[in-house]
């Protein structure tokens, strides 16, 4: 009787040809949008489709080459998205514009940097070493936007930006992965003393009042950043991201409920005391009220006229390059699930959101496969700060709750972000290897476990004293 192997499948073949889909499905929308400006089949469209193939094509080959066994379906779906963002920025350029162009720079060198990352870094073990070393990162990129010299100052009303030369930068999209890896990290060294018991009230285990320091700093943190650079949306994410994770860690509904409390707390004295929150907050309750609509700033326009243009688009939407979308602010970027949503139609927004949804499905479940904490907790954390921002965006913009600054992550304008969340494709990438590959096992030499997992071995702690 024949053995069955248990030896995993790469899959990357099923991946090419996926991947042939997705930029069959990006380079498609900018074909229709260059028919619709009547430029179809120019220069512009065979050297941009060009560059996201050739692109697309090379990080596939380097997967074959450092990461054979990685999920198969994650890159053609951030592609497929990322494509979809390019044309709709292009469509949405006015003459002499070049932020079509921009994008698309702006995706090639993310997806060069996660590249790198892949390339690079052979086992996403190694960044539980940085642990503490990412938080003081964080800490420094969340303190950029304020140092003058540096900072871009208060644009839109947000300081969130730095200037390098003549572009501007968003240093809180990258925080957004070093404090992921900081609470991975710290979360997955003290889950034991975290999950001390403390008071129990109902069916609930609430944990001991000095083993909540963390959640505390983490509070802490998103308040600094909704005060200091009036930025709700980061706030959210950050402390969101925690909360997340920190369940994830322990399995323990009380930290949501707690973390939950404090948001809302929180949320309740911001509206009180900031204006710019309380302005959101308004203009989301009383969007169609006309002194709000027409106020300035914090007006609701923005929001109503993206709920009218996806109205307009009704079922299958008026076609690319056939609506108006350009008629609200910030079409190409805050506003571009409303731009899709006029031009696509509610089916064609129900097709990116199913896409959102396979995203994060498949990061969770490489955070199911991998064989240790840090690279659970890791890829949760990440798989959320992705999910969370587009909940956020989407439910800004559909006026579910209100609207914050935050990008759609690979179809809004806006290079920091593209980039951040390339990394972490990148990153969801490595851990999917590890978590579908073979199992190693050859037997440890001593110390090599303490040094896979970040844990330093008596010798290494010697040299580090």
């Amino acid at each position: 009787m024949s053995q069955l192997s248990t030896t995993p499948k790469p899959r990357r073949n099923v991946e090419l040809a996926l991947l042939l889909l997705a930029l069959a499905v990006g380079i498609g929308a900018n074909m229709l949008v260059g028919v619709d400006q009547e430029k179809a089949f120019d220069s512009d469209f065979w050297f941009q489709s060009s560059l996201l193939a050739v692109a697309a094509l090379v990080f596939h080959g380097v997967l074959r080459f450092r990461a054979k066994y990685a999920d198969p379906v994650i890159l053609p779906l951030v592609v497929a998205l990322n494509g979809l963002g390019l044309a709709m920025i292009h469509r949405l350029d006015a003459p002499g514009d070049d932020t079509g162009n921009n994008q698309l720079r702006w995706t090639l060198i993310a997806m060069a940097v996660a590249i790198a990352v892949i390339w690079f870094l052979k086992d996403h073990r190694i960044l539980r070493r940085f642990t503490f070393i990412s938080l003081a990162a964080s800490a420094l990129l969340l303190i950029l936007p304020l140092i003058p010299g540096i900072s871009a100052g208060e644009i839109l009303g947000a300081r969130v930006w730095i200037r390098l030369g003549p572009m501007t930068f968003q240093p809180g999209e990258v925080a957004k992965i070093t404090l992921a890896i900081f609470f991975a990290g710290y979360l997955s060294s003290n889950r034991d003393l975290i999950l001390l018991a403390g008071r129990k009230i109902g069916p609930l285990q609430f944990p001991r009042f000095k083993d909540m320091g963390p959640m505390i700093t983490a509070w802490l943190v998103s308040i600094g950043v909704l005060i200091f650079q009036r930025d709700l949306g980061s706030s959210v994410l950050f402390f969101g991201l925690f909360i997340v994770m920190i369940y994830v860690a322990t399995s323990r509904i009380s930290w949501v409920v707690i973390g939950l409390a404090l948001i809302f707390g929180g949320g309740f004295v911001a509206a009180q005391v900031f204006s710019h929150v309380e302005l959101r907050i308004d203009g989301w309750l009383n969007a169609f009220t006309p002194e709000v609509y027409d106020r300035s700033p914090g007006g609701s326009g923005q929001i109503v006229q993206g709920l009218f243009g996806m109205a307009n688009g009704g079922l299958v939407g008026t076609g690319l390059g056939q609506g108006r979308p350009d008629l609200v602010p910030f079409a190409n970027s805050d506003m571009i699930i409303a731009s899709l949503g006029e031009e696509l139609g509610l089916v064609g927004l129900f097709a990116v959101v199913m896409m959102y949804l396979l995203l994060f499905t498949r990061g969770f479940r490489a955070a199911l496969g991998t064989r240790d904490a840090f690279g659970k907790l890791l890829a949760c954390g990440l798989s959320f700060a992705v999910a969370l921002q587009c909940f956020v965006v989407i439910g800004g913009v559909t006026r579910l709750i209100p609207l914050t600054g935050l990008t759609t992550p690979f179809l809004a304008a806006g290079g920091s972000s593209l980039l951040a969340n390339w990394i972490i494709v990148g990153l969801l990438l490595m851990i999917s290897h590890t978590a579908r590959g073979p199992v190693d096992t050859t037997p440890l030499r001593p110390g090599e476990a303490e040094e896979s997992m970040g844990i330093d071995t008596p010798t290494e702690a010697v040299k580090h004293s």
